[in-house]
């Protein structure tokens, strides 16, 4: 062995190294302990502990149980139901199970329902929320909150203002309510206004489930976000607003357009309306004024159409 083998740290790395020179060079271990400069009567120990396969189980069922407890508090527990012990150990089995408490980060969220989300089979099961942002032409940002039913793809509501706090959005679904029906479920993100007491009461009373996706995972959310897309693609990116009124007259407009007038692909390119007529349309549906005007006021005056050589299609101003 004309190879200097580096000097090992600790005894499982050396009984490794003695094993691997006894079997690759066939040497000796009396032999290959004088080169690795291991002791034999270490490299022969053989390991008396027991295998404590009870405690670890109920410490991992008390550690599930009492998620915040740490190892110092479990010995207690565990002493109590008597069960003895040595602190030391108990800790040293407490990490190797990775049961630590983790330090909180960020701020407290509604968990809200976190059961997996079955596919709507009819309109009203489950509603999808969302805000999107844009600017007027003098730099002010405004918000839209977007509501899509997502069995039919409808757009149930587009609301544009400088502030939409929870309690405005409780307004808006009970206007959507009024006119068609409550839904079994509402979907959201874990934006503040959707998280307040406001939203919390207000399912509670209601009887509606609220499930808040994972934190960092839109994909949870679809259709909301296919939906986002297509609005901010279609309208938001291809018009400048002058006024916060002229906003909510366009976004009326392109939700109108939207669902009596632009094929889904999702739906066989049928329009949302269309296929809600089709499959089970919803009761209480108000005639195509009232689902144009929407909850915010309109403009007085109202923009020109240009560009547009066919009657159901909606020119969108740029």
């Amino acid at each position: 062995m004309g190879q200097v083998i580096p000097l090992m740290v600790t005894p499982a790395a050396r009984r490794l190294a003695v094993s691997h020179a006894v079997e690759t060079f066939g040497v000796s271990q009396r032999r290959a302990c004088t080169i690795i400069q291991a002791d034999r009567s270490s490299i022969r120990y053989r390991q008396r502990r027991p295998d404590d396969a009870a405690l670890r189980a109920r410490l991992r069922e008390l550690a599930a149980v009492r998620r915040r407890f740490g190892y110092r508090r479990l010995h207690v527990l565990l002493m109590r139901e008597g069960v003895t012990v040595n602190h030391k150990k108990l800790r040293r089995l407490y990490g190797e199970e990775r049961l630590q408490v983790r330090r909180r980060s960020g701020r407290k969220r509604a968990l809200g329902t976190r059961s997996p989300m079955t596919i709507p089979q009819g309109a009203n099961q489950r509603w999808s929320l969302d805000f999107l942002s844009d600017t007027l032409t003098d730099g002010r940002r405004f918000r839209i909150l977007a509501i899509v039913d997502d069995f039919t793809r409808e757009c149930l509501c587009l609301t544009a203002d400088t502030s939409l706090s929870g309690l405005r959005v409780i307004r808006e679904l009970e206007t959507v309510i009024a006119w068609r029906r409550q839904p079994a479920m509402c979907v959201s993100d874990n934006g503040t206004e959707l998280t307040g007491m406001a939203i919390l009461r207000w399912c509670q009373d209601r009887s509606i489930q609220w499930h808040y996706i994972a934190p960092g995972k839109p994909q949870q959310n679809a259709f909301i976000e296919s939906f986002n897309g297509r609005l901010r693609d279609e309208l938001l990116n291809e018009t400048l607003f002058m006024t916060i009124t002229e906003a909510r007259s366009m976004l009326a407009r392109w939700k109108h357009d939207y669902n009596t007038s632009r094929p889904h692909s999702g739906l066989g390119w049928q329009t949302p309306s269309e296929f809600a007529n089709h499959s089970a349309p919803c009761k209480q549906r108000p005639s195509g004024a009232a689902l144009y005007e929407g909850c915010a006021p309109m403009a007085v005056a109202s923009t020109t159409n240009i560009g547009s050589d066919q009657a159901k299609t909606l020119a969108i101003l740029g």
